[in-house]
C-alpha cells in the first residue's frame, strides 16, 4: 500500500512539473516572439532585390553638393537598435532643415524593408556598397562587432560631393552644423587628447584616396584596433598637429587638414560630471555616446541611470516614433496582467502540487526551498530580456514594473510566500528609480552621492527580506502547509491571511 501511494506520489508529481514546465516555456517563447518582432520585425533577404535597390540609388537625384552620410552593415547582435538610431540622426538631420543631402552606405545583406523606409520615409539615398575585406581579424585584440566598420571608407568614393560629413548612428544633433562643409580636405575632433575619434568627421570625396586607403588595407597598414578608428588615425597621423578649424564668415571653403572644435563631438560623460553642457570649444552642437555598447542612449534602460538616454529617445518621440514596440509592449501587458490574475485565482489549488509521502522530506525541501528562491531571481530579471529594446524609458520601465510584479505573485502563491518581503526588491527599484530622475541635483557628484547612499541604505531591508522569505518558507514546509497529507488541506501561515 505504501508503494502504491509513493508511485502516486512520483507520478503525480512528474506531471505536475511537465505542465508547468510547458506553461512556462509556451509563455517564455510568446513573449520572447513578441520581443523579436519588435526588435527586427522580419528578415526580408535582400539578395533577390538588389538589382531595384541599386537602380533606385542610381535613379536619386543628388540635390545639394554636400551630404551627410552614415553607414549601416548587418551581422551583430545589435542590428536592429542601430538601424532605429540611423533614423532617429537621419530624421533629426531633417527636422533641422540641413542644407545637404542625407546618404547610408549600406552593405548589400541590410533588408530590403529597412532600406526602402530609409528612402521613401526619411528622404535618404541608399547606396549599396560591397563589403570591405578586414585583414585585421586575426588580431588578438580585434572586437568581432567592427569587422565591417571600414566600409565606412566608401565615404571618400562619394565624388559627386564636393564635402561630406561621415556619422556614427550614435550621435544627437543640438542645432544645424552646415558650416563643417567649409572645413578642408580631412577634419576630426580630438575627444582624446592625442588621438582623434571617427564618430564624426569631414572630408573631401577623392577616387584617387579612396584607391590608396584600399591599397593600404590590402598590404597590411598598422592598425591598431582593427576597425575604422584605427586605421584612420594611422592615416592622418598628423592631424594633432594642424591648426583648429574656424569656418570663415564669407562661405567659402577652406584647403587642407583641420582639427574640429570639441563643440562638434561633445562626449555624453562630459555632461554626466556637471549634468550641464560647458564646452568652450566651439558650439555645442553634436552629442556623441562612445560609451559600452549597452548603455547606448536608444535601450530602455539606459535612463534614468544615464540622464542623456531620456533626451535622446524624446528625439526619436518627435520624429520616428514608437509604432513598431507599442503593439508589443500591450501584448506583453496584457499576457502579464493575465499571469497576475491567474496565479491569485488559483491560488487555493497552487500549493497543491504534490500529495506528501510518508518518508523524509529533507531533501524535498531543500529543493523546494531552492526552486522558490530561483522562482523569485527569475521573476527580477526575465523580463529585462522580453521588453522591446528600444521602447521609450517610461514605457519599458513600467512594463518591468509590471512583469516582475506578476511574475513574482507566481512564486508569491505557489509557495505561500509573504507578499511584501518577495516584492520589497521591487520597491527598492521603483524607488531607486526616482533617486536617479531627481531632476534638481547640483551636479554629477552630487547625484552619485545620493545614489550610493540609497543603496547603502536599502541594503539591510534587503537582506531583511531574503531572511525572512527562506524563514517564511521553513515554517510553511515544516507546518506541512506546503505538502499537505492525502486528504488534508494546506493551512494558510498568518502572514499570508492578508494577501
Amino acid at each position: 500500500m505504501m508503494k502504491m501511494k509513493l508511485g502516486g506520489f512520483v507520478m503525480k508529481k512528474m506531471k505536475i512539473g511537465l505542465l508547468v514546465s510547458l506553461t512556462l516555456t509556451l509563455l517564455v517563447v510568446l513573449l520572447s516572439t513578441t520581443a523579436a518582432v519588435a526588435d527586427g520585425g522580419v528578415m526580408e533577404s535582400s539578395s533577390s532585390s538588389l538589382a531595384s535597390l541599386s537602380s533606385s540609388a542610381t535613379a536619386y537625384r543628388t540635390k545639394h553638393k554636400n551630404a551627410y552620410v552614415a553607414m549601416m552593415y548587418m551581422g551583430t547582435p545589435r542590428d536592429y537598435e542601430f538601424y532605429v538610431a540611423t533614423r532617429v540622426m537621419l530624421k533629426s538631420l531633417t527636422k533641422l532643415k540641413v542644407e545637404a543631402d542625407l546618404v547610408v552606405l549600406a552593405s548589400p545583406d541590410v533588408p530590403v524593408k529597412w532600406i526602402q523606409a530609409m528612402e521613401q520615409e526619411d528622404g535618404a539615398k541608399v547606396v549599396i556598397v560591397k563589403n570591405v575585406e578586414n585583414p585585421y581579424q586575426k588580431q588578438q585584440n580585434f572586437d568581432n562587432r567592427f569587422k565591417l566598420t571600414l566600409n565606412k571608407l566608401y565615404a571618400w568614393s562619394l565624388v559627386e560631393y564636393e564635402r561630406v560629413v561621415m556619422l556614427d548612428s550614435d550621435n544627437m544633433f543640438i542645432q544645424k552644423t552646415d558650416e563643417l562643409f567649409q572645413c578642408g580636405q580631412f577634419c576630426a575632433v580630438f575627444i582624446n587628447p592625442c588621438i582623434f575619434h571617427t564618430g564624426l568627421f569631414v572630408l573631401q570625396p577623392s577616387a584617387e584616396v579612396f584607391k590608396n586607403m584600399l591599397h593600404e588595407i590590402e598590404i597590411g597598414r598598422d592598425n591598431p584596433d582593427g576597425a575604422d578608428q584605427g586605421f584612420l588615425t594611422g592615416y592622418f597621423s598628423n592631424l594633432l598637429d594642424e591648426p583648429m578649424f574656424h569656418p570663415p564668415l564669407n562661405g567659402t571653403k577652406l584647403d587642407g587638414h583641420y582639427r574640429l572644435p570639441l563643440g562638434y563631438q561633445m562626449d555624453a560623460s562630459y555632461f554626466y560630471l556637471k549634468l550641464a553642457w560647458r564646452i568652450p570649444c566651439g558650439p555645442n552642437s553634436v552629442i556623441t555616446f562612445p560609451s559600452a555598447p549597452w548603455m547606448k542612449p536608444w535601450y530602455w534602460w539606459s535612463w534614468p541611470v544615464l540622464p542623456l538616454g531620456f533626451s535622446w529617445h524624446e528625439a526619436r518621440r518627435e520624429t520616428l516614433g514608437y509604432g513598431a514596440e507599442i503593439p508589443v509592449v500591450v501584448i506583453q501587458a496584457l499576457m502579464y496582467l493575465g499571469v497576475m490574475a491567474a496565479a491569485r485565482l488559483a491560488r487555493p489549488n497552487l500549493s497543491k502540487l504534490c500529495y506528501r509521502p510518508h518518508k523524509n522530506l529533507t531533501f524535498l525541501q531543500t529543493g523546494l526551498k531552492f526552486i522558490a528562491m530561483w522562482s523569485i531571481l527569475v521573476a527580477y530579471i526575465l523580463p529585462v530580456f522580453l521588453i522591446p529594446r528600444t521602447v521609450h524609458p517610461l514605457l519599458g520601465w513600467s512594463l518591468y514594473l509590471l512583469g516582475s510584479s506578476s511574475l513574482a505573485s507566481v512564486a508569491i502563491n505557489t509557495f505561500l510566500l509573504p507578499a511584501v518581503h518577495v516584492l520589497t526588491p521591487w520597491l527598492g527599484i521603483f524607488c531607486s528609480l526616482l533617486v536617479m530622475a531627481f531632476p534638481w541635483y547640483t551636479n554629477g557628484v552630487a547625484r552619485a552621492l545620493f545614489v550610493f547612499a540609497y543603496a547603502f541604505c536599502c541594503a539591510p531591508f534587503l537582506w531583511g527580506s531574503l531572511v525572512k522569505v527562506v524563514t517564511c518558507l521553513q515554517v510553511s514546509l515544516e507546518r506541512e502547509a506546503f505538502l499537505p497529507r492525502l486528504g488534508e488541506s494546506p493551512q494558510l501561515s498568518g502572514f499570508n491571511k492578508l494577501y
